[in-house]
Formats: structure tokens, sequence, C-alpha cells
């Protein structure tokens, strides 16, 4: 006996966590434009190491036992009907619709094209412009740029790498100076050259980049780890930018309803909650939902149940892997400075397998 019909537009962590968990109570069609899950958090090393290009990508025929995945795009949902329409023209019913669209990273942690063989291709393309660099520039100091530069230095020791960060310190996200001072240390004592205060951009002539005093780099390789866009342009196109704030993100309400609608939800690195978007919130958030889709499809039996509010995670361990080998875990401290753990734990907690194991389960897959 099924509840209801819940369609989940997306399926990167928040969106497979969801329909997993709904799967038992209600009609669940999870709907991707890529054949596969996309483990990202494998992604920078599979961009690096020709043993790695094929570990993030996750079949999603294991995933749902009742439920159904879609491989296609979404263009636009249609309130007033309580349908979501691909582009393809077909329409999907739905009770509730969540919103699981994720977040656009830069190269390499990127799904390029639709299928597995396209992003395939794209990281070994990767792999092979590393392989040959002289020198390759990492800009953005956050946990991307900071474990992207130790992955390059780890695969080519003999190339020139440089990090640059616009920030005063790395890992200015955590609030604390304690774990950018030890991955400065750790990057300088591989060799890598660390620029800080250096907000670059592109110079006139191809391979030259700019900081902001006018300092010219020469580099034949650069990656740009600066940042997200929320995947939510087809939301605007699709005539509701009222949903969005300036950002680009899905304005949300604490029970993680998208703002004035009792139908719609939106969960992940695509809505506006307050807090680090990585992989343990994104979770944390799917549950929370999938709670409350369950009490309002069954808001007119005599077992109702409440919505619960989503508490925005402050105090979610950040880990940093440097290699698979060594890396930083920042552990929030109530009330003081946050605690940093180092190499054994961060190596067992996810440097040495990136948790793919872990994702493998959660695809219903075996672990190796």
């Amino acid at each position: 006996m099924y509840d209801g019909d819940v369609v989940v537009i997306g399926g990167g962590y928040a969106g497979v966590r969801l329909a997993k968990r709904l799967d038992g109570t209600a009609r669940v069609t999870l709907v991707d434009r890529k054949e596969v899950f996309f483990h990202r958090v494998a992604s920078l090393r599979a961009g690096v190491r020709p043993e790695w290009t094929h570990t993030p990508f996750i079949p999603y025929d294991r995933l749902l036992h009742r439920g159904r995945v879609v491989a296609g795009k979404v263009v636009r949902i249609d309130t007033a009907e309580r349908q979501v329409v691909l582009a393809t023209g077909e329409r999907l019913p739905y009770d509730v619709v969540v919103i699981a669209t994720g977040a656009d990273y830069p190269e390499p942690a990127r799904f390029s094209g639709t299928t597995t063989e396209e992003a395939a291709k794209s990281f070994a393309e990767h792999q092979r412009n590393i392989a040959t660099a002289e020198h390759v520039l990492v800009v953005g100091g956050g946990p991307g740029g900071v474990e992207l530069s130790a992955e390059i230095r780890l695969a080519r020791p003999d190339a020139r790498v440089t990090l640059a960060h616009s920030g005063s310190a790395l890992l200015d996200s955590t609030g604390s100076e304690r774990p950018g001072r030890r991955a400065l240390a750790w990057l300088e004592s591989h060799d890598v050259e660390v620029r800080l205060d250096s907000f670059m951009s592109p110079g006139t002539e191809f391979g030259t980049y700019r900081d902001a005093r006018g300092t010219v780099i020469e580099a034949d390789l650069s990656f740009w780890a600066t940042g997200t866009t929320p995947n939510t342009l087809w939301i605007r196109l699709a005539g509701h930018g009222d949903w969005l704030n300036r950002t680009g993100h899905v304005k949300v309400d604490r029970t993680l309803r998208v703002e004035g609608k009792l139908d719609v939800f939106a969960v992940g690195d695509v809505n506006d909650v307050t807090e680090l978007k990585i992989t343990p919130a994104a979770l944390a958030q799917a549950d929370i939902a999938a709670h409350n889709i369950r009490a309002h499809l069954k808001s007119s039996g005599r077992h109702r149940k409440e919505p619960r509010s989503y508490r925005p995670t402050q105090r979610t361990p950040l880990i940093v892997p440097l290699g698979p080998a060594d890396g930083l875990t920042v552990v929030p401290v109530p009330g003081g400075e946050s605690a940093v753990l180092g190499s054994r734990t961060t190596t067992m907690a996810k440097a040495k397998t990136l948790m793919t194991p872990y994702m493998r389960r959660q695809l219903g897959y075996t672990a190796a």
C-alpha cells in the first residue's frame, strides 16, 4: 500500500538518500540527467590517478526496490497540474516533489556529459595533462583546493605546484586558524608553493595568471577550486525565479519545504540552509525531509505525524585528505577552538578509500 507519488529531481547524495528512505512507503521516481550515481568525493583523485578513473561511478540499478530511476532532464515543475515535465515531453505526476539538483563544481570534480564514457574521458584528459605539466596552478584554498594540490603533488613529485588563495589563511571557512596552519605546513613540507592573499584572474596571454597586485604567474595547467554554483537555472527559466534567493539557492523553511509550498521540498547543496555544504549535511537534510514527506502524505489519517524542523549542522567534522595516507579532520568543539585530528584518523575515515565502500553500499552494491 503506497501513500502517494514522490518525484525526486536529482540523484546526488541528498536525492539518493531521500529516494531510498521513501522507497517502502511511496511510489518514488528519481530523475537524473546522469546514467549513474557520481561519487564526487572520489572525483579529485580520479582526475589525477588513472587507477581511480571509474571509481566515482556507481550504477543506480540497485538503489530502489519498488521505485524507479529515470534518466532524463527536468525542464519544469507544473504546480497547477502537479506534474514534473521532462525535456522529452513526458510528465511525471506527483503528490510531493523534491528538488535535489545539487551544485555545479569546478573541474576536475565534475561529471562531464551524461554517460560514464564521457565523464571517464574527461578524467583521463585531466590525468594526461597533469602527467605532462611542468607547472600546475590551483586557485582556491578551501577543502577542495587543498585536497587537489596534495593529490597533484603526490602524483607528480617532479612538477612545480602552486596553490593561490585569496584569503589570508587556508581552510578559512572552518572559522579556526589551526586547520589552515596544519594544511599549510603539510603543503610547504611537500614543496607546494602557497600564495596567500592572492586573488587570481586569467592574464592577457594564454597560460598566464595575474594576482590583485599585478604579479604574473605562468602555468601550463590551472584548476579553479573557488566554490560552487547551485543547479537552479532551470527553475528560473521555468518561471519560478521567486523560489530562489539572490545567490540562486532555493529558499526553504525549517521543514525544508520551498517557502509557501506544502508539497515542494528542496534538500542538499541546492537550498539556502546556512551550513557547510558537505556530504554529511546533505544526508542529514534528506533524513528530515523523508520524515516530513511521510508526515505530509499521511496527514489525513488518524496516526498523523508532526513535521520536524531541520537544525543546521554546525558541528559536523570536516575531513580534508592529503593524499591516500594523510590529512586532517576538523572537529568543532562547543564554545572553544576546533580540535584538529591527524593522519591516522583521517586516513581511516576518508583519505584511503574516499568513502567509496560506504557509498557503494548505499546504492546496493558490495563495498569493493
